[in-house]
């Protein structure tokens, strides 16, 4: 099982335990998973195709939404298969490296997706803060250059933690508690010390969760200042309007986000293991869940985007 040197123990694979405690409810556990699983790839894949075929949302807020989508559609297929391969075929071995690539996927689009979101948010400050210049200061280019910037920084942020893990000895056995690999769980199985591990874990987590944050809240600070200083009590709730799609994706966003990431550091025994697990898994499934539904319920555009494609524009126009 394991293939040793002079430096270390590194196993030739791991065993993805699934949800430790509920083993004999992997099956009925399965489906409300899978479920989400498919709304979510059915749903972002039709907001793509809606973006891209419609031209009233050619513009730079459905481009970042567009973004947004395909980086939940890759990050829930990074988990969700292997995870219900796990429930339904008991199929619980991942080779050493497919671990670590894993890994490095959920990291690296969980960190996307919070840039997105971001970018989201300046997307709304400019829109209502600066609504004659929105167009020339969100460019195609600029978005461009802003969506690979944030792919970049996501990258070159969390490819150190394979390596990071890589160095570790795994003389403990090669059993991880989970349904994925994620950097803290993989790092938790080592007999080595993880101090190293737990301190770049939590300066990434300031380096893109905490940052984010702070631009998302400047952002809103000053629109909430803007909208407050707009005369017109339809001018301020139509603007509020334009935000409350990308808000409740926040909410979605990092309110499992940081239930995850403090109970890994934090949680120690009082919080059930199987209940860190299970929301773990919501942390990667309920926003690509819920964002499609969100932005199809809240946004008006693509409401009559989808009537249009499914009943002709006579429907729209009616």
């Amino acid at each position: 099982m394991h293939n040793s040197n002079s430096s270390s123990l590194t196993p030739t694979f791991f065993i993805l335990n699934g949800v430790p405690g509920l083993e004999a409810a992997h099956g009925w556990i399965s489906f409300p998973f899978c479920s989400m699983y498919l709304i979510a790839v059915l749903g972002n894949s039709g907001l793509l195709y809606l973006i891209r075929h419609e031209e009233s949302l050619h513009r730079p807020m459905y481009y970042f939404l567009a973004l947004l989508s395909f980086t939940d559609v890759a990050l829930c297929t990074t988990t969700v298969p292997n995870m219900l391969c796990i429930f339904w075929f008991n199929l619980k071995e991942i080779t050493f490296n497919a671990c670590l690539v894993q890994m490095f996927f959920v990291h690296m689009l969980t960190g996307m997706e919070s840039g997105v979101l971001m970018l989201m948010a300046l997307d709304r400050y400019v829109a209502i803060c600066y609504p004659l210049r929105y167009t020339t200061i969100l460019t195609n280019s600029v978005i461009a250059k802003a969506g690979f910037i944030t792919f970049l920084r996501g990258v070159m942020l969390i490819i150190p933690f394979t390596f990071l893990s890589k160095r570790l000895p795994y003389c403990q056995g090669n059993i991880i508690p989970h349904t994925y690999c994620d950097h803290m769980s993989v790092a938790k199985v080592s007999c080595g010390n993880v101090k190293v591990n737990a301190i770049y874990g939590l300066m990434v987590a300031l380096l893109i969760g905490v940052f984010d944050i702070c631009c998302i809240s400047v952002s809103y600070t000053m629109i909430l200042r803007a909208v407050v200083s707009l005369s017109s009590a339809d001018a301020r709730h139509k603007a509020f309007s334009t935000c409350t799609s990308h808000i409740c994706a926040i909410v979605i966003t990092y309110v499992p986000a940081f239930f995850t990431f403090f109970t890994h550091r934090f949680g120690g025994n009082t919080i059930p293991h199987h209940i860190h697990i299970i929301v773990a898994n919501l942390y990667l499934l309920l926003p690509p869940t819920m964002n499609p539904i969100v932005y199809g319920v809240k946004t008006k555009q693509i409401r009559e985007g989808v009537i249009k494609i499914l009943f002709g524009e006579k429907s729209v126009l009616a």
